[in-house]
């Protein structure tokens, strides 16, 4: 049994095996190297394939509006909530009540304080006007003070005349009673008895009514030229206190519609401030989020009590591209966008195998980056070309868009990624110098700063 294994395995030596002998046959080399040349020559044409350069960008879906972004909605007084109409998901119209609030401050706790604000400024106004009808009184005083003081001046002036005109008379009456006296003097002591004396005596005692009239003539002469000086000071100290009081009781009523401007200013606050306790819905929308819960929370000026999205916003992609692109861009330039949780197949280069894509038109390019360095661009659907974007659309959806522009090689889009080269575009897809100009030297100030959203 053994030496009839032995024989058996000798003859399976000397027998050459099949698998051997086809090896040998095959030109290995051969095979091997057409492989090589196909292969190579498969690249070779991959090169010369046409390949469409684009500007790419990351985003989501915003609105185009702001006034159809989410809105947050703020206490615009200090206040406790006190209760709420609403409830998170709600579909509300412009103008519904989302929640209430009522006032901490002690000075707007009593409920009265508006129409006791009123009276008092009710009250100020009744006391402008008394004191205007008092200003219009002394002014009413001074006008008859001068007219007494102009009257007195003429009546004086005119008993100034004549009493110049009675001094000038009872001088002249004065002269001829002395003469008379002196000729009858004269003619008593010359004559011897001529002239009684009882004449001479009655010459002597109109002499001296003579005289003394003339004296009182002139003594009311006098007091009348002093009257004429002591009139104007007399009225002019009366019509100076008439004038102050005036400017006095002026001030006052300055004073007072000061007071009643403040108080005025005060009841239109009031009036303004109530109608911040309850908080309306500036548009149609849903109710998003609801910054604070419960009632009894407090809440400060300025804090957001709820968030509102608009019902029917006009939605748009926000996309950021990096500054060496964003001047290849210009409004009205197609765009190609997807959208997260659309199931979509895209080749960049080959837009014509693209599925599951949207139509695109760049609506707005900001002049500045933002704070990552990349420039912000807008989309807006293009209905004329392209079917609509989906209804089921949320704001906040991730998308990714990419603008076409020259058509070149696979190889040279290859050469030039490797080299950093710029992307090329046709000459009537150009924006205008300025604008790329302006914007190349917005993304060179923030070009490297960092990383996209």
């Amino acid at each position: 049994m053994a030496s009839s294994d032995i024989d058996i395995e000798r003859e399976l030596k000397h027998l050459p095996l099949e698998t051997t002998a086809l090896l040998g046959k095959a030109d290995t080399t051969r095979i091997v190297s057409r492989w090589l040349i196909g292969i190579l020559v498969t690249i070779v044409a991959i090169l010369f394939l046409p390949w469409q350069q684009n500007v790419q960008g990351a985003g989501f879906v915003t609105a185009l509006s702001p006034s159809d972004r989410p809105q947050q909605l703020q206490s615009r007084i200090d206040g406790r909530i006190e209760a709420w109409y609403v409830g998170e998901g709600q579909f509300v119209k412009k103008g519904d009540s989302i929640v209430r609030i009522s006032e901490i401050k002690d000075e707007y706790l009593n409920p009265n304080v508006l129409p006791l604000t009123e009276a008092q400024q009710t009250a100020k106004e009744q006391a402008i006007t008394d004191k205007m009808a008092k200003a219009e009184a002394l002014a009413t005083q001074i006008t008859q003070l001068e007219q007494q003081r102009d009257f007195k001046l003429q009546q004086t002036q005119n008993k100034l005349v004549q009493y110049d005109a009675e001094v000038r008379q009872a001088a002249l009456e004065d002269s001829v009673s002395r003469d008379q006296l002196r000729r009858r003097e004269r003619l008593f002591r010359d004559t011897l008895g001529l002239v009684s004396v009882n004449d001479l005596q009655s010459f002597q005692i109109k002499a001296q009514q003579t005289a003394a009239k003339l004296v009182e003539k002139q003594q009311m002469l006098a007091i009348t030229r002093t009257d004429l000086v002591s009139i104007p000071a007399e009225y002019g100290e009366k019509i100076a206190k008439s004038r102050s009081d005036r400017a006095a009781t002026l001030a006052e009523v300055s004073e007072g519609r000061s007071e009643v401007a403040k108080l005025k200013d005060k009841v239109g606050s009031l009036a303004l401030r109530s109608s911040f306790y309850v908080i309306e819905a500036p548009q149609d929308g849903y109710i998003v989020r609801a910054a604070r819960a419960g009632q009894g929370e407090i809440v400060k000026a300025g804090e957001p009590i709820v968030t509102v999205q608009p019902a029917r916003p006009q939605k748009a992609v926000e996309l950021y591209v990096k500054p060496m692109d964003v001047a290849l861009l210009k409004p009205g330039r197609h765009v190609r966008v997807f959208f997260d949780g659309w199931p979509a197949l895209q080749v960049s280069g080959w837009p014509q195998v693209a599925v599951g894509t949207f139509g695109a038109t760049v609506a707005v390019i900001d002049q500045f980056p933002s704070a990552d360095g990349r420039f912000r661009v807008l989309l807006v659907p293009n209905t004329e070309h392209d079917e609509p974007w989906p209804a089921q659309l949320r704001l906040g959806t991730g998308a990714e868009g990419w603008a076409m522009l020259d058509n070149v090689t696979v190889g040279w889009e290859l050469w030039r990624q490797l080299n950093g080269f710029p992307l090329s575009i046709r000459p009537g897809d150009a924006p205008p110098a300025d604008l790329v100009a302006g914007e190349a030297r917005g993304g060179s100030a923030k070009n490297g700063s960092g990383g996209g959203k």
